[in-house]
């Protein structure tokens, strides 16, 4: 163990000022004995301890550490935490959203700009010690997981890493494999809830009238009650003839209430199904806050809304939203704002709200624990059609029940409905399967990264060690480490091998010429020796010859060394004759003369083994004589042969030699096994070959800009910039445009995308149709190669970029009628008595936030050739989405500012992102008492 870990560990302990759970002390002492680790362990079990004592070793020893999350609003979460841990001067964020002091010993940020540090070679990455990949179960995100292999498998070798998981039931397979790819790695498994959960099922009993609550496992099988129960709804009678009802929303939370289940979580797969639960709720459940509770609950909503302009407030719902909160109940979902959701968070959080109605999103790392958990359907549907739950989601959103130190149980209760069988849902309370799988895939800026950092050979090393390969076929993984920890030996070798004097390769050549004084000699035939491998043809020495052939000649078996000078090597002649070769046998260093092949199975000792080589030798022709001896001491005088560390220098020559070889060995078997992804990258290189952005293993201008662009559109976006699609568009057009890459319809039947004539300009009209036949190019380009094709396109977005670069109101862009815009929602004198509190009048602190001023607005709106009106804009954009969506083409806006090769286009694409980060927009990047650079 490490110096002082045992103290340090201790301290840390004493601060916690709780008795660690086993499984962090495990993690804890992995840590200090060097080693990564993978810790798996439920929702609330404490992780995060494992990561903070990483973080406090990076301190502690004058490096740092990196933290890592999936989501923007977790890496503002963990800001704020270790800033209040370790003062705001040590610790960065680092997001889209925001770059606050990103050279501090502490960094939070998204898995993406780690990725991209990497692929760049940011000078950031000196000096760090630790990384932490929270949620590292993301890995098996269809769109966004490669990121974590990628970083994984990319980070420099001496960085630890802390990788924290939900429960898998292969975590210990996670755990190898990072262990084949970064050294040795520790998987720490937790299974044991820190608050126990008990599993409810909750049905409507029509022959009473009233709901029915019981256990849905009795020991480790389904409640019989239970399956009889929903046995007789499955009977073949009309349904109004069931003698269950599914449980209405406000009676399953009055329930909850009396059984004193609450606080809860209620899980709804619909946006508009939680906000209409909190309708429900408002109607017809008593409040459920104290006056005092709702003083405080006002005191957050007027924080939360501080950088939002009355007019906003009325676009997003504020009224409506705040009496929700008000009365204890409240959504979570991506639709809302930020600032919204945050405060929902915080109000849940302080026992203000007892009731949140959420999508699953809920689920994905945010702290909200709650005493219950209800489920309102086993299905959700999954971007083209609904499916069941699965035993991992199911298990996600059940994590959050229970309260560690306030709940002695947590309870997950699942509702009943048309369709759902008892049996389904005690399969998914018994289950404990959960396995993690890869998505990994190569894409076009991963292969421009590539090319641009690595030789073809360590490219297809680098896709071999892919989670993905891992799962598929082991055994390319571990020769794939194999590989890169000989390749690593092999550069130590070499560097071993430096002598300042003179070239010692030209010295160990001069040398089995036999041109060396004698006392350098038995070194120099030790040191080749050392290096030869089996099938390697030698020359044999005059003493163990056996005729008279000119070059007589033996295949090398094996090679034994009991002493550093005491090498023997057994080989065999073509007339079968097995012979021991020492260094005394030779007066200069052997030469070897060729190759034979060896037999499939390697096993020296064997009369057939031995025979087949011995054939093999025979077939080959030697001629010349074995050495041309040089005058003596012609080449005494080399530089190198006065070295005092010449002993050393040749011995790590001889290593360097015999692992080159055995590197080739080990190519030479991965390039035989199955190469997948290997294969697939070969297609993805081939096209942007044919497309013109790689030649011969070389990024053209095209493929440099192409590679500083991390988009799922990345090789489409690239493409129409080298077209000039983007080039001679002022800042809201350009926005307008980009748009259509960033955004894609969502839900069921997904938002009705904008045709060509309704683009805010005939211009845009244009360049529109041409990124429509650029990715129909694309697609017919890839569909030949044999890859999946990029999705295409939508610009169903592109009047409300269009409008909000030009500083149109919220309002206008999300059709909020005029009658409402000048009261939040409604609310009776809330928006007076919001200004009062926050200090002065909102219009004022709008306009600082960034909000373009109503001249500025109007001068924008009369700009020549527009055509935008509200009217064009697509419908039910929630204030969430509409917020999100911007955000995303915030990104790539700045991305192209730094990536286009037209400066002016260039300049366009930055002063576009610049007028999109106002009003809301910026309201919901702010993260508290941080200031941004």
């Amino acid at each position: 163990m490490r110096t002082g870990s045992s103290r340090a560990r201790e301290e840390f302990i004493a601060r916690a000022g709780f008795e660690l759970d086993p499984f962090q002390v495990r993690a804890i002492e992995a840590l200090d004995e060097g080693h990564s680790v993978v810790v798996a362990a439920p929702t609330g079990a404490g992780k995060t301890l494992v990561a903070e004592y990483a973080v406090e070793r990076a301190l502690a020893s004058g490096g740092k550490a990196f933290y890592t999350t999936p989501l923007k609003a977790l890496s503002n979460q963990k800001y704020a935490d270790f800033s209040r841990s370790y003062g705001p001067s040590r610790v960065g964020l680092l997001t889209g959203d925001n770059s606050i002091n990103g050279e501090a010993p502490v960094v939070v940020m998204t898995t993406e700009v780690l990725r991209n540090m990497v692929y760049a070679g940011s000078g950031s990455l000196a000096g760090l010690r630790y990384v932490v990949l929270d949620e590292v179960h993301y890995l098996q995100d269809p769109y966004r997981g490669p990121v974590w292999e990628e970083v994984i498998i990319h980070l420099p070798p001496e960085v630890d890493l802390v990788c924290l998981s939900a429960t898998v039931s292969n975590a210990e397979e996670l755990a190898a494999w990072v262990g084949t790819v970064r050294g040795s790695t520790k998987a720490v498994i937790e299974e044991r809830r820190p608050v126990p959960l008990h599993n409810l099922f909750l049905a409507g009993d029509k022959r009473s009238g009233e709901l029915v609550l019981l256990p849905t496992l009795v020991g480790d099988k389904p409640n019989p009650r239970g399956v009889s129960l929903t046995a007789a709804a499955r009977s073949p009678w009309p349904r109004s003839r069931s003698p269950l009802f599914a449980p209405r929303r406000s009676d399953t939370v009055e329930l909850l209430g009396e059984r004193g289940l609450l606080p809860a979580i209620y899980f709804i797969f619909s946006r508009a199904g939680c906000d209409e639960a909190v309708r429900q709720a408002l109607r017809e459940c008593p409040r459920l806050t104290s006056p005092e509770q709702r003083r405080r609950i006002r005191e957050i909503a007027l924080e939360a809304a501080a950088g939002l302009s009355e007019a906003d407030l009325a676009a997003l719902g504020y009224g409506p939203w705040l009496a929700g909160l008000e009365a204890g109940f409240a959504a979570h979902h991506a639709g809302m704002v930020p600032p919204f959701r945050e405060a929902v968070e915080r109000c849940f959080l302080e026992g203000l709200v007892q009731v949140v109605f959420a999508t699953e999103t809920l689920s994905l790392g945010v702290n909200m624990p709650a005493r219950s958990v209800v489920i309102e359907k086993l299905t959700k549907f999954g971007g083209e059609r609904s499916e069941p739950l699965t035993p991992g989601e199911y298990t996600q959103l059940t994590g959050r029940a229970g309260r560690r130190g306030t709940d002695e149980v947590g309870y997950a209760v699942v509702l009943w409905g048309p369709g759902v069988a008892f049996e389904q849902v005690a399969a998914l309370a018994g289950a404990r399967s959960y396995t993690l799988t890869s998505s990994f895939q190569p894409t076009y800026n991963m292969a421009t990264n590539l090319v641009r950092r690595c030789s073809p050979e360590e490219a297809r090393h680098l896709l071999n060690l892919s989670f993905a390969q891992y799962r598929s076929d082991a055994d390319v993984v571990r020769l794939e480490a194999q590989l890169e920890r000989a390749r690593r030996e092999l550069e130590a070798a070499t560097e071993a091998a430096r002598c300042e004097r003179g070239d010692v390769y030209e010295y160990r050549k001069l040398a089995s010429a036999g041109a060396v004084e004698p006392r350098a000699r038995r070194e120099e035939v030790v040191a080749a020796m050392e290096g030869l491998r089996p099938g390697d043809v030698v020359a044999l020495p005059a003493a163990k010859r056996g005729g008279p052939r000119p070059v007589a000649a033996a295949a090398v078996l094996s090679t034994s060394q009991r002493k550093p000078d005491d090498i023997a090597v057994r080989a065999i002649t073509a007339e079968r004759q097995l012979v021991w070769l020492g260094p005394r046998d030779f007066s200069a260093p052997p030469t070897v003369l060729g190759r034979v092949g060896l037999p499939a199975t390697f096993a020296p000792r064997s009369r057939s083994f031995q025979r087949e080589v011995a054939t093999s030798l025979a077939k080959m022709h030697w001629s010349g004589p074995a050495h041309r001896r040089r005058r003596p001491g012609a080449w005494a005088g080399h530089p190198v042969a006065s070295c005092p560390e010449l002993r050393s220098h040749l011995r790590a020559a001889g290593r360097a030699d015999r692992l080159a070889h055995h590197v080739e060995r080990l190519e030479r078997q991965v390039r035989g096994r199955s190469e997948s992804l290997a294969r697939r990258f070969d297609r993805v290189l081939s096209l942007l070959e044919q497309w013109g952005y790689v030649d011969d293993w070389a990024l053209t201008p095209a493929g440099e800009r192409l590679s500083r662009l991390y988009h799922p559109l990345d090789l489409l976006v690239a493409e129409c910039a080298e077209r000039g699609l983007f080039s001679s568009l002022p800042p809201a057009e350009l926005a307008a445009l980009a748009s259509a890459f960033t955004y894609e319809a969502r839900g069921p039947s997904g938002l009705v995308p904008t045709s060509p004539a309704a683009m805010p300009t005939r211009r845009l009209g244009q360049r529109w149709r041409a990124v429509e036949a650029v990715a129909a190019e694309l697609n017919a380009a890839e569909e030949a190669a044999g890859l999946p094709l990029s999705r295409p396109p939508d610009p169903g977005f592109a009047n409300l970029a269009y409008g909000w670069a030009l500083g149109e109101d919220l309002a206008d862009l999300l059709g909020t009628p005029a009658a409402d815009r000048h009261s939040a929602g409604g609310a009776g004198g809330r928006a007076a008595a919001r200004s009062r509190a926050l200090g002065g009048p909102a219009a004022d602190r709008h306009s600082a936030g960034g909000a373009r001023s109503d001249g500025a607005r109007s001068a924008g709106a009369r700009s020549a050739g527009r055509r935008w009106s509200a009217a064009a804009a697509p419908p039910a954009v929630s204030g969430g989405d509409f917020v999100r969506n911007i955000k995303q083409l915030i990104d790539l806006l700045r991305q192209l500012a730094g990536a286009l090769g037209d400066e002016a286009a260039a300049a366009s694409a930055g002063r576009a992102a610049s007028a999109l980060f106002r009003g809301v927009v910026a309201a919901s990047s702010v993260v508290a008492g941080a200031s941004e650079s």
